[in-house]
């Protein structure tokens, strides 16, 4: 069953071979993409550059990403992961900014320093703040009243020579000149 091949079905059967690229990129065309992109990124690598920043636009919509600590001198903290977990937080796959690490290795979680950048949804992380800043407020006043109170039965602290002064504000404290 030897069939001949003629010369339409030689022509078919080389036009499927894969043919190689038509021109390889040369030495001297990937160095100035490189330079290109080494540039771009030139106001990165200067020093006093904030090595944690995470532009605001790749973000999405609806979480908030902050970075948390993984590794306590270089050892892993896993309870530590643990509490943030249960606090809503997830790592953030590399896959999903895979120029926040570098290519070469096997990265499944973007990671800097001992710090990993995890994510939580915004409306769960305005929650939290809430409450904190509720449990802050409570403690202040519960000082204020420490401060102002008397035990029952003694003199109130009403006098201007006893009340406590009590500053909110931010403002450097007034130096005495005695």
């Amino acid at each position: 069953m030897n069939e001949k091949i003629t010369r339409g079905r030689l022509a078919d059967a080389v036009a499927e071979i894969p043919r190689p690229a038509m021109r390889e990129e040369s030495n001297r065309d990937r160095a100035s993409r490189r330079i290109a992109e080494l540039r771009g990124h030139l106001g990165e690598m200067e020093e006093g550059t904030d090595k944690f920043y995470v532009p605001l636009d790749i973000i999405p919509d609806g979480w908030t990403y902050e970075w948390k600590r993984m590794t306590v001198l270089n050892q892993p903290d896993p309870a530590h992961q643990v509490q943030l977990s249960r606090m809503g937080w997830e790592a953030v796959p590399t896959a999903r900014h895979p120029e926040m690490m570098p290519m070469a290795g096997d990265h499944p979680y973007i990671q800097r320093d001992g710090m990993i950048l995890m994510e939580r949804p915004t409306e769960i992380v305005n929650e939290v703040r809430a409450i904190e800043l509720r449990r802050a407020r409570e403690q202040v006043r519960t000082k204020e009243e420490q401060l102002s109170g008397t035990p029952d039965g003694t003199m109130t602290r009403d006098h201007a020579r006893v009340k406590p002064k009590i500053s909110k504000g931010y403002e450097p404290i007034p130096i005495p000149n005695d």
